[in-house]
Formats: structure tokens, C-alpha cells, sequence
């Protein structure tokens, strides 16, 4: 993890802002991006004079464009991206308006569109790079029916980055694509979650954001392509495809 250089979305709190510090720690440059100005410097002070906090909505293009350029002005390069930025939405499906799937879109599955397309041209210049998109189970199995349109911006975006991975790899073979999925965190997901939501804290089977840190930063040493955060999670995925649908 010496000396490389890691730029963060959504890094003023949860996964994020655990991921930001644990990295710092070890070595890592950081570039820390969020909206929430004051509670990103926070963060950002506690990782040490190697951080720079960007404020940014990273839900808009020009602004991701902007990101890429401050942290070449600052570092000289990056090394990983890690695409973090999510909401999650708590209504049904019989329910969801325009609005709420073009919300839901545009923060989670455009922000990360924007991430790999801005950050790609200098990983094909350098030959090598590493681009890290926050999934969910939720994006493997539709198990909450209040989750209805996160979990499909989520399967949106695993299929997105299978697809960046296969396109991209073949002329630049260094340039790695990662998915990782975690389940419950314990963060103000739920709270934050458009239309409100229950706690994410109070759910069982949780992690905490340290937890599925540590699996966020063997993913930058290892570049696995497919990585879920939970013992067992791969094996529910397999148990709920292999009792869906029959042969003709």
C-alpha cells in the first residue's frame, strides 16, 4: 500500500471515511471526496498531511473531470479509484415515480460511470491502474423488497463493471475493474436513505465500515476482479440463482 495513490468518493463518513483512514495508516496517499465540506476535512485531518480533501458531487460529470485534475495537480498520478457514493431508497416497486429511479441513477450508477470514464485516460496512458466500485448483495440477490430500485442500480453496476473490465482489458491488460459487494453496514445508510428508512444499525447479521474496510484494502493488494465482504455471502448468491428458473 506504500506510496500509492487513492482517491476515495463518498469518503465523509461509513465505508468511505473507514477505508480513508485505514489506508492513510498504511502508507497510501489519499484524495478524499465528498459534498459535505466541513465533515470531509475532519476526515481528512485524521489521515494526516498525505490527504486532500476535495468537495465535490461527484453525481455530475464536470465535477468528477475536476477531481481527476486535482489530484494529478497534487499527486502526480493515481494508482486506485474507488467508486463509494450511494443512496439507498425505501420504497416499493409498485410505488417508484420518475424522479425516484432518476435520483436513484444519477447517484448510483452515473456517479460511477463518470469516475471510470474520467479517471481511464490516464490509466491508459500509464499502462496500469485500478478502478474499485461499491456494490452490494443487494445488487446479487433482490431480498428487500423496500430496496426495490437501489438493488437494481446496484445489478446495473455489477454488470457495468464486468463490462468496463472486458472492454478495457483487451488493449490494456494492467487496467483492473474490482466489484465489491458488502451486506449490512453499520452506517447512516438507512437513515440517510431517500424517503427514510430503518436504521442500519439496528439490523442484524451487520458489519461494521472498519470491517469491510479491510476487505476494500486487500482488494488494491490482491486486484481481485469479484469480492464479497461476508464468509458465506458467495454461497447464498450460487443457492439463490440455483433455485430460480428450470431448463425448457
Amino acid at each position: 500500500m506504500d506510496e500509492k495513490v487513492v482517491v476515495i468518493t463518498g469518503a465523509s463518513a461509513g465505508i468511505g471515511a473507514a477505508l480513508a483512514e485505514l489506508l492513510s495508516k498504511r502508507g497510501a496517499s489519499v484524495a478524499l471526496v465528498a459534498r459535505r465540506g466541513d465533515v470531509l476535512r475532519e476526515v481528512a485531518d485524521r489521515c494526516g498531511e498525505r490527504a486532500l480533501p476535495i468537495v465535490a458531487d461527484v453525481s455530475q460529470r464536470e465535477e468528477v473531470r475536476r477531481v481527476v485534475e486535482e489530484t494529478l495537480a497534487r499527486f502526480g498520478r493515481i494508482d486506485v479509484w474507488v467508486n463509494n457514493v450511494g443512496q439507498g431508497i425505501t420504497r416499493p416497486p409498485s410505488q417508484l415515480t420518475d424522479e425516484d429511479i432518476d435520483y436513484i441513477v444519477q447517484v448510483n450508477i452515473k456517479s460511477a460511470l463518470y469516475g471510470m470514464q474520467a479517471v481511464l485516460p490516464h490509466f491508459k496512458e500509464r499502462g496500469d491502474g485500478h478502478v474499485i466500485n461499491i456494490s452490494s448483495m443487494l445488487g446479487r440477490i433482490p431480498f428487500a423488497v423496500f430496496r426495490s430500485a437501489y438493488s437494481g442500480a446496484k445489478h446495473f453496476l455489477n454488470s457495468l463493471t464486468a463490462n468496463f473490465r472486458a472492454e478495457v482489458q483487451e488493449t490494456h491488460p494492467g487496467i483492473q475493474f474490482s466489484l465489491v459487494s458488502p451486506g449490512v453496514v453499520r452506517t447512516d445508510f438507512g437513515l440517510n436513505a431517500l424517503h427514510g428508512g430503518p436504521d442500519s444499525r439496528q439490523l442484524g447479521n451487520s458489519q461494521s465500515a472498519e470491517e469491510v474496510a479491510e476487505v476494500i484494502a486487500d482488494v488494491i493488494e490482491s486486484r481481485r476482479p469479484d469480492v464479497y465482504t461476508r464468509q458465506g455471502a458467495r454461497g447464498m448468491v450460487v443457492g439463490y440463482y440455483g433455485s430460480m428458473g428450470e431448463d425448457p
